[in-house]
């Protein structure tokens, strides 16, 4: 091998070389006053000469550098050579044998593919932090080199170049491991702040998923939740807290409390987000979060809405015709200064509503609106059960395990009952026209619906004085228009009634000489629950519901 074929000459190396010649060739003229030949180089102003590259030893500068080389050459990569810190690395290793024999460490690290390559191509090629079995990290460099004309018809040889990078490797994993630590201790936050088990509602069949990103991407604050509100309604949530992390997924454990409290409140959808509003800015100032708050009365058979900032509500309806609730929408919480405003979807039987963050529809290279028609195009020929439909939109959207973004879902079912199922669900109403005299009709009414659902005595008894009392309560401190409503479900007897006033009764003590004040005291003893909440066209609706006797298997 001609190792002097390495490397380039330096600018001047010729001029130098010829000026060394000129002088060993001039005669000493010391005796003719003139200047000894070293203190006329210091009295120069031209650098001291060094020496060319090609003077150099190669063969010394190799066996000296810490890095580990080696040379191999010919198609079999027959070993030319390796020096002082690839033996002291790996073993002395003979020198004329293949490589696949005598270096079977390159072997274990799969390099003689690109071994192969370098010596197809002639380019050099670099494969970063390989493992070797000693457990040391190595990055490789090979290159091509000419070989001598001894060896012409050969092939080509390649210069093995190893740079330890053990320590650089290990950093790098301590600090992968980290990441994966913090990556782990925010998604098991987050997963402690979801619901563990979804409020299985007496109308709805509800199902979600949560989807974290990648390994690559830190988890974000999506988060959803199904609330029951009493008397047959249901409040649904879901909702984003913008940024990534265990702050993000704090952020989110608050905002979910909160509006599990506001909730109980059994507010009208905007005024939810209203004090949502509010307490996002008090959290944190900077951190921006959208959500979207819904509510379901099987008596109305729609689902009403109020949105900050969050992507429409997808409903299907029997037919398979998908709506978008578009509006109303204000801007995410923690803005402040706007007031939102409740909109409202029709959610019959046979229907199916789908909550979701902006994962599931989302992507770098297409537009928003692209992604919410494709899931409408995919929630139109869902079917199935919730968790059915569920599952088939994140397969259709393409989120996997390496997905960048966090995905949240959310899916109600209003099923349509048919057949033994549907004497499970019931309804009667009756409008309390006059005065007084509402009272008794109201209580021979509820006694005969009672009766023909087929009611145990002490249940149908408990009923009527709850109807009792709640229309004697709304008789004394309501005004018209009034009505009672009885409702079965397959759990519950709830009893409730409206009136036009918006005053909302509260529990309290009554005194013994105290006349009145005692019917709420009474229906809360008597019920399972209770509760009361202003209507939307003004007024108010005070209900209690019974848990109905669970039939023995």
């Amino acid at each position: 091998m001609n190792f002097t074929r390495w490397s380039a000459r330096l600018p001047g190396t010729q001029r130098r070389a010829a000026a060394r010649t000129e002088h060993t060739a001039s005669p000493d003229r010391r005796g003719e006053g003139s200047v000894p030949a070293a203190r006329a180089e210091q009295l120069t102003d031209d650098p001291p000469p060094v020496p060319a590259v090609d003077d150099l030893p190669v063969r010394e500068v190799l066996d000296r550098v810490p890095a580990l080389v080696a040379l191999v050459h010919g198609r079999e990569h027959r070993v030319a050579y390796v020096n002082d810190a690839y033996a002291a690395a790996f073993g002395v290793r003979p020198v004329g044998e293949p490589a696949r024999a005598a270096l079977p460490e390159l072997d274990e690290l799969g390099l003689f593919p690109l071994l192969d390559q370098v010596l197809r191509s002639a380019k050099p090629r670099t494969v970063k932090s390989r493992k070797a079995p000693s457990g040391r990290s190595y990055t490789f460099t090979c290159t091509p080199v000419d070989t001598s004309p001894k060896a012409e018809g050969q092939g080509g040889g390649v210069l093995i170049f190893a740079t330890d990078v053990t320590d650089h490797a290990e950093a790098a994993e301590r600090l992968r491991a980290s990441e994966r630590r913090q990556r782990e201790t925010a998604v098991t936050l987050q997963r402690s702040l979801l619901p563990q088990e979804l409020e299985e509602p007496d109308d709805l069949r509800v199902a979600a998923t949560y989807q974290p990103g990648g390994t690559e991407a830190a988890v974000g604050g999506d988060w959803y939740d199904v609330i029951t509100l009493g008397g047959g309604r249901t409040a649904l949530v879901i909702g984003d807290v913008m940024g990534r992390g265990v702050r993000a997924a704090a952020v989110m454990g608050q905002l979910r409390t909160a509006v599990r409290a506001y909730a109980r409140l059994d507010l009208p959808p905007h005024e939810v987000l209203q004090l949502l509003d509010g307490l996002a800015t008090e959290i944190d100032a900077n951190q921006i979060a959208t959500c979207a708050y819904a509510v379901h009365d099987p008596n109305e058979g729609r689902l009403v809405y109020a949105s900050a900032g969050h992507l429409p509500i997808l409903v299907r309806d029997e037919n398979g015709t998908v709506v978008r609730a578009d509006e109303p929408t204000g801007p995410p919480l923690g803005t402040g200064g706007w007031m939102h405003s409740s909109g409202s979807v029709p959610l019959g039987p046979g229907s199916t509503a789908v909550l979701y963050t902006d994962g599931l529809v989302e992507r770098r290279d297409e537009d928003l609106d692209e992604g919410i028609a494709a899931l409408e195009r995919a929630l139109a020929g869902a079917t199935g059960t919730p968790q059915v439909v569920c599952d088939r939109l994140v397969r259709s959207a393409g989120v996997t395990a390496d997905h960048d973004d966090d995905v949240a879902v959310l899916v109600l079912q209003h099923p349509a009952r048919t057949g033994p199922d549907s004497e499970l669900f019931r309804n009667a109403a009756l409008e309390l026209l006059g005065g007084v005299e509402a009272a008794p009709r109201a209580r021979a009414f509820a006694s005969g619906v009672l009766t023909s659902w087929r009611f145990p005595p002490d249940l149908h008894d408990l009923g009527v004085l709850a109807t009792s009392e709640l229309v004697a309560n709304s008789l004394q401190h309501g005004t018209p228009p009034m009505r009672l409503r009885l409702r079965r479900t397959d759990r519950r007897l709830i009893i409730e009634v409206t009136d036009g006033d918006d005053h909302l009764p509260r529990r309290r003590r009554a005194e013994p000489a105290d006349e009145a004040g005692r019917g709420i005291a009474i229906v809360a003893t008597i019920a399972s629950g209770w509760g009361s909440r202003r209507t939307p066209g003004g007024g108010k609706a005070v209900w209690c519901e019974f848990a109905l006797p669970r039939e023995e298997g």
